[in-house]
C-alpha cells in the first residue's frame, strides 16, 4: 500500500481555489452544516468548553500581574477583597486557572474533533454515493483527477476548518477582542502607544504575504508539473522503455524540477527578510511599549504586575492578528472547497425508474432508427439512424473501423446514455421502460481493456454477481478455462490481484 506525503497532500491543499467571503459564498458553505446538525450537541458543548477555556486564558495575564504585585508589595497587592488574597493565594487561583483551562481545552479538542470526523465521514460517503450514481455524460467531461480530489482534496479542506479553523477562528476573535478591552482598561496610554505600532505589522504582514503566496504558488504548480510527469512515465513505462526514451523523460522532469526549485529559493528569500522584518518591527515595538511601560512605572503611573498584564496581553493581541492572515486565508480555501463538493452533491444522479422486471429476458433487442452525439461532444454525430435487430441466441458480429460506433451501440444498449433520436427496445419494449438496475442486471460485457479490482481473484470473479459462493466462482472460472492457472497459486483464489492486476 502506498505511503502517504504529508508534504504532497499539503501542497494539494494549498493549491485549491480561493473563493471570495461574498454573502452567496458563506451561504453556499452553510449548506454543508446540515452535515454538523446530528451532532449538535456535541458541538454545543465542545464551542461551550471553548468559550470558557478562552475566558479562563484571559484571565491569565490579569493573575500573574496579580502574583507580581503581591511580591513586590505584600501588603496591598494580590487579589483585596479574596479571602485568600496574597502571594500563596494568588498562586493557587492560578494553578486552579491553568487546570480548569487545560480541561476546557481537552474537552474542547476532543468535542471539535469528534463532531468533525463524524460529519466528514457522512460528507464523504454522500459525496461518493452521489459520484457513483451520475450517468456516464458527467464522467465524459470531467477528468478522474479532478473527481477524485473532490472526495480527498476538497474533504481534507473541510477537516481543516471544521477541526482547526473553525475553533481557532473563534478562540483568537476572543483573544483578540477580550485582549483589547483587558489593555486598554489596564492602561490607555500603553495602549495607544502599542496600537500605533500595529499598522507597520499589519502593513508588513500584507505586503511580504502577497508575494509569498506568489511564489508559493508558482513553486507548487511547478512541484505538480513534476508529480504529473513521474504519474504518466509510471503508468507507461513499458512504452518507455520500448522506445529507450528513459533520458527524454529524466530531461522533461529535471527542467521542471529546476523551475521548481528556483521559485522555492525565491520564497525562501522573501520568507527570510520578512521573519527578519516582522522580528525587528515586532521586538522594537515591544522595546518601545516596555520603555514607556518602564516610564509609567517609574513615575508610579502603573504597578510592576499591571506592566507584567499589559505585556502579556500584548501578547496575545499580537498572536491573534497573527494568525488571522493565514485564518483568513485558510477559510477562503474552505468556501472553494465546499463549493466544489456542493456543486457535486447537487448534480442529477441517474433516472433509476422504469419499473421493475417481471423476470428474465428474452434478449430481444432492436434499435429503431437511432441517433445519437456524446454531450462532450455535441457537434459530432456518431450514429444516425442506425436500426438493426437481434433476436433471442442470435449471435452478431459489428465490425467496422475504430470511430465508426461498436462501442456506442454496446453503451447506449446499457443505458449508459440515452439515443437523441429514436428508441431502443428490450423484448418489444422501450428499455427506458425498465429499470437501470434489473436491465443492466440482466446483461454481460467483457470489455475491450480488462479492469482488475483491489482484493483477491475471487472477489474479482464475483464481483459481476454479488454474494456468490466460492462454488459459483469455480464454476465460473472452469467455464472461462481460469481454474487451472487459479488453482497453481499458492493462495488459489484468495491470491491478492496487484496494481493494475499485475
Amino acid at each position: 500500500m502506498a505511503q502517504k506525503d504529508p508534504e504532497a497532500e499539503e501542497r494539494a491543499l494549498d493549491r485549491l481555489p480561493k473563493a471570495a467571503l461574498t454573502k452567496d459564498n458563506l451561504r453556499s458553505a452553510a449548506d454543508l452544516l446540515r452535515f454538523v446538525s446530528p451532532y449538535r450537541g456535541r458541538f454545543t458543548f465542545g464551542m461551550a468548553s471553548l468559550l470558557v477555556g478562552a475566558f479562563l486564558g484571559l484571565a491569565f495575564p490579569f493573575l500573574a500581574g496579580a502574583l507580581i504585585d503581591a511580591a513586590v508589595n505584600p501588603g496591598g497587592g494580590g487579589l483585596p477583597g479574596w479571602a485568600g488574597a496574597g502571594l500563596s493565594g494568588v498562586v493557587t487561583l492560578l494553578g486552579i486557572s491553568v487546570t480548569l483551562h487545560a480541561l476546557a481545552s481537552f474537552n474542547s479538542a476532543l468535542a471539535f474533533n469528534s463532531v468533525g470526523q463524524r460529519a466528514l465521514a457522512d460528507v464523504r460517503r454522500a459525496s461518493y454515493e452521489r459520484l457513483i450514481s451520475l450517468p456516464m455524460a458527467f464522467f465524459g467531461q470531467r477528468r478522474v483527477g479532478e473527481l477524485a480530489s473532490r472526495i480527498s482534496i476538497d474533504i481534507a479542506q473541510l477537516e481543516a476548518a471544521l477541526i482547526d479553523a473553525l475553533p481557532q477562528l473563534c478562540r483568537q476573535s476572543l483573544f483578540l477582542t477580550g485582549g483589547l478591552v483587558l489593555i486598554a482598561a489596564t492602561s490607555l496610554p500603553l495602549t495607544g502607544v502599542m496600537l500605533g505600532t500595529l499598522p507597520l505589522l499589519i502593513g508588513a504582514a500584507v505586503f511580504f504575504g502577497r508575494r509569498l503566496r506568489r511564489y508559493a504558488r508558482e513553486t507548487q504548480d511547478r512541484l505538480a508539473e513534476t508529480s504529473t510527469i513521474v504519474e504518466e512515465t509510471l503508468q507507461a513505462i513499458a512504452s518507455v522503455k520500448a522506445f529507450a526514451n528513459e533520458a527524454f523523460e529524466l530531461g522533461r522532469y529535471d527542467r521542471c524540477n529546476r523551475g521548481a526549485l528556483a521559485a522555492a529559493l525565491q520564497a525562501a528569500r522573501w520568507r527570510a527578510v520578512f521573519v527578519a522584518f516582522f522580528v525587528l518591527a515586532l521586538f522594537g515595538g515591544m522595546v518601545i511599549v516596555l520603555w514607556y511601560g518602564a516610564v509609567l512605572l517609574q513615575e508610579g503611573r502603573i504597578s510592576a504586575g499591571e506592566l507584567t498584564r499589559f505585556v502579556l496581553y500584548t501578547t496575545f493581541v499580537g498572536g491573534a492578528m497573527g494568525q488571522a492572515a493565514e485564518l483568513f486565508s485558510q477559510i477562503q480555501k474552505t468556501i472553494g472547497a465546499s463549493q466544489r463538493v456542493r456543486e457535486l452533491l447537487a448534480e442529477t444522479p441517474e433516472a433509476e425508474g422504469g419499473a421493475a422486471l417481471p423476470g428474465r429476458l428474452r434478449g430481444e433487442v432492436a434499435f429503431e432508427d437511432v441517433r445519437f452525439r456524446y454531450p462532450a461532444r455535441p457537434e459530432v454525430e456518431v450514429l444516425r439512424g442506425v436500426s438493426l435487430r437481434a433476436a433471442p441466441g442470435a449471435r452478431i458480429a459489428l465490425v467496422g473501423p475504430s470511430g465508426a460506433g461498436k462501442s456506442t451501440l454496446t453503451a447506449l444498449l446499457l443505458r449508459f446514455y440515452e439515443p437523441n433520436a429514436g428508441r431502443i427496445t428490450v423484448d418489444g419494449r422501450d428499455a427506458r421502460e425498465y429499470s437501470l438496475a434489473g436491465l443492466r442486471g440482466q446483461m454481460a460485457i467483457v470489455p475491450q481493456d480488462v479492469t482488475l479490482f483491489g482484493g483477491s481473484i475471487a472477489e474479482n470473479i464475483g464481483y459481476g454477481r454479488p454474494g456468490a459462493t466460492i462454488e459459483d466462482i469455480r464454476t465460473a472460472a472452469r467455464l472461462a478455462n481460469a481454474d487451472t492457472f487459479i488453482t497453481a497459486f499458492p493462495e488459489g483464489y484468495e491470491t491478492v490481484v496487484g496494481d493494475r492486476g499485475v
